[in-house]
């Protein structure tokens, strides 16, 4: 699928501890913010549109968003 140029990429990791706990960050912007980075795995990229509902407007304010998965 093919995405509009303004359409923005976010990298998303799992918690190796809790694989239950997702993070999003803005693509390439990495973990440097986190103390422990080492318990996050990258699993993938997620375009803007294929984010969960509010989860975009986390990462506009904050630069990221964690989310509970299968909640």
């Amino acid at each position: 699928m093919q995405q509009t140029p303004e359409q923005q990429e976010f990298d998303f990791y799992i918690n190796l501890g809790k694989p239950t706990l997702g993070l999003y960050v803005r693509k390439g912007a990495g973990l440097p913010d986190l103390a422990h980075p080492q318990q996050w795995q990258l699993s993938g990229h997620v375009w803007q549109s294929e984010l969960p509902p509010g989860i975009f407007q986390q990462l506009a304010a904050n630069g990221h968003a964690f989310q509970e998965l299968g909640a």
